[in-house]
């Protein structure tokens, strides 16, 4: 069976970057546009491994990665955070959130490709 990825991403040209990455793996991928749906989806879907964008409407990532990590039946899911909000401090602050790993944009594919084989391996 394969694996299935969550990202939560409200950019449209940012999911369309992820999903072309995605298209040469073998993963199978699951979008949510805000938290709240990303949430939601996480519950609904149970996936793999979540890639969580920060900068989100409704909820942001910080906070849907927390609502996900409090959750009993999905808090083994690992969460990457996604984000172009690398200011210093930032990464800390998605790993006190909930977050397994932490990647700024812009990102390189083959970068995504390593931490996303890490968490899943």
């Amino acid at each position: 069976m394969r694996k299935r990825i969550l990202m939560v991403e409200d950019t449209e040209d940012n999911r369309q970057i992820v999903r072309d990455l995605i298209a040469t793996t073998e993963y199978e991928l699951i979008e949510a546009a805000d938290g709240a749906a990303g949430v939601a989806a996480a519950a609904a879907q149970k996936p793999d491994l979540i890639l969580m964008d920060i900068q989100l409407p409704v909820i942001d990532g910080y906070e849907a990665a927390s609502r996900i990590k409090a959750d009993p039946a999905l808090r083994h899911i690992p969460i990457i955070a996604v984000t172009s909000y690398a200011l210093s401090g930032d990464e800390a602050k998605a790993l006190a959130a909930g977050c397994d790993g932490y990647i700024a944009k812009p990102f390189s594919p083959r970068q995504l490709l390593a931490k996303i084989r890490e968490l899943l391996s």
